[in-house]
């Protein structure tokens, strides 16, 4: 992708999805910001059943890529996230 048309052809979740297979860090509020933003909100547009309903979109997209931040990869090095170990 080059372009905000690209982006935008494709949607939030392909491109986000896109962004996690090329190595970059999973972040929340960077994906709800480029969902609102390919809606034409600010980025703090979003609240209550509508966010939650990202959270797990968000979620199922780095289950699907594999995607951890390191601080989640770390947390499971120690244990402390139940059923996951490193």
């Amino acid at each position: 992708m080059t372009d905000a048309d690209e982006v935008a052809a494709i949607g939030a979740d392909a491109a986000y999805e896109r962004w996690l297979v090329a190595g970059n860090a999973p972040h929340f509020i960077g994906y709800y910001a480029l969902v609102m933003g390919l809606q034409g909100r600010p980025w703090n547009d979003c609240r209550g059943s509508e966010k939650q309903a990202l959270r797990t979109r968000f979620d199922a997209l780095k289950a699907a890529t594999g995607s951890q931040s390191a601080f989640e990869r770390r947390m499971d090095e120690l244990g402390l996230r139940p059923g996951r170990k490193g």
